[in-house]
């Protein structure tokens, strides 16, 4: 066999190989991934583009929080196993959902034309076995979200740490709630968008991905310690705000950056509160609206009014969903029938 495609190696330097070889094995790799693309589902690869979005926002949390972004070429031992943790603690995904993204990032990273470390991917799947093991997590995704309710609300707001950023929260995740909010909409709010009243607030919901903006009303509640309107003003007032993001991170300092949130630190945030709060339920973002929606049900408010606040189509299924859950027991078919 040819020395020329079996280079002498040494314990310490790595294979080297001449020009024309290089050229030969570039072209054969390019071919081998044309090759396994065009054999690819496209169910998998719209999963791998789905994975890659994930990476990317993962990145774009840790420079939040690290102040250094880094390029998404940056597939690392280091990376990789804290994405599979950021997965796990902030997005609460299934471990086998977890295992399926690491694939997809690998691959994804590869077709790019990055070298993706052995060591990282095994890692990755490392920190990922204690998960597989856990009955809780294996349960992940396979139910919609805890609806929180008032009770937890004021549990939370009990347990809600000192400072700045107690104010912060609160007033988060109150109008996260009181306007039956997505995490992006919450997220997307601006200061100058929120108009104190003699009733509460006007709110005015910025359109996120795709759907159309909308005013709400927020009114003030009866327990101050779960009241919107008070949590945002007093919030507004020790921040300084008077326009831009409604929301800002807070460093270890309590300085408030000039940056709004993301959606992913407004869920971390609901997501972190309630485990501080010691709920023995797992809140997410998304708890806020599905709390809302139930509570303004039981309350009796009419399904116009709970539609407008939210924001949901006049068909969805989601939102008759919340409703049905709401009505359960009212006027229960099983109540006085004489058992």
């Amino acid at each position: 066999m040819s020395e020329a495609l079996v280079p002498r190696q040494s314990d310490s330097a790595p294979a080297v190989y001449d020009p024309a070889t290089l050229a030969v094995l570039h072209a054969m790799e390019e071919a081998a991934e044309k090759h396994l693309d065009a054999i690819r589902p496209h169910n998998t690869k719209r999963g791998y583009a789905n994975d890659w979005a994930l990476w990317e926002e993962f990145h774009g949390w840790l420079a939040e929080r690290t102040g250094q972004p880094l390029p998404l070429t940056a597939v690392t031992k280091g990376t990789l196993v804290g994405f599979v943790v950021w997965l796990d603690t902030i997005k609460l995904a299934a471990p086998n959902s977890i295992d399926r993204r690491i694939t997809g990032v690998t691959v994804t990273a590869r077709g790019r034309g990055v070298e993706v470390p052995k060591d990282a991917t095994v890692a990755a799947r490392q920190a990922l076995k204690p998960l597989k093991m856990d009955p809780e997590r294996q349960a992940r995704g396979r139910g919609k979200a805890a609806a929180v309710t008032p009770a937890q609300l004021q549990q939370m707001s009990a347990a809600a740490a000192a400072g700045l950023t107690g104010l912060r929260d609160r007033a988060l995740w109150l109008m996260a709630f009181g306007i039956a909010g997505r995490s992006a909409e919450v997220a997307a709010l601006r200061a100058d968008g929120i108009t104190l009243v003699s009733k509460g607030l006007d709110v005015d919901v910025p359109p996120v991905k795709g759907r159309p903006p909308r005013s709400v009303v927020v009114a003030y509640g009866k327990n101050p310690d779960t009241c919107p309107v008070r949590a945002w003003s007093t919030w507004r007032a020790a921040a300084g705000l008077t326009a831009g993001p409604a929301f800002l991170p807070i460093d270890v300092w309590g300085n408030v950056g000039g940056r709004g949130l993301s959606p992913e630190a407004c869920r971390e945030i609901i997501a972190r509160n309630a485990e501080r709060a010691g709920l023995t339920v797992r809140l997410t973002g998304h708890s806020m609206r599905a709390g809302f929606i139930t509570a303004s049900r039981v309350a009796g408010k009419r399904e116009e009014k709970i539609r407008a606040q939210s924001g949901h189509a006049d068909n969805s299924p989601a939102f008759w969903g919340y409703i049905r859950e709401a009505d359960k027991w009212t006027d229960a078919a099983s109540e006085d029938i004489g058992l």
